[in-house]
């Protein structure tokens, strides 16, 4: 049985935090991005950033995820996608409760 001490200790830890950096740096390139107008998905399901009908909106639409920016969130309904939570699309469904 090999001793696990403190240098292999150090080696593994700092070979773990380069990866877990490393990792922190990839996944941010994959961020998702504002959706275009311009999406085929978007135009086909009449998406706008501005609802024009008030209480309608991407904020309180069942499809629309948590995200960390208070402006735009991530959509089922578009992959790798954040909508405006002042958009409306043809598919929006009030969020229960």
């Amino acid at each position: 049985m090999s001793k696990f001490n403190r240098r292999s200790f150090l080696k593994l830890s700092s070979t773990s935090v380069i990866g877990i950096t490393l990792g922190g740096i990839s996944l941010k390139s994959l961020a998702a991005e504002k959706l275009d107008l311009d999406d085929p998905t978007a135009k086909a399901l009449k998406y706008v950033h501005k609802s024009a009908e008030e209480g309608k909106n991407c904020a309180n639409c069942a499809h629309v995820q948590a995200g960390d920016d208070p402006e735009w969130k991530p959509c089922a309904l578009f992959p790798n996608k954040l909508v405006n939570n002042n958009g409306w699309c043809s598919a929006w469904m009030q969020k229960a409760g």
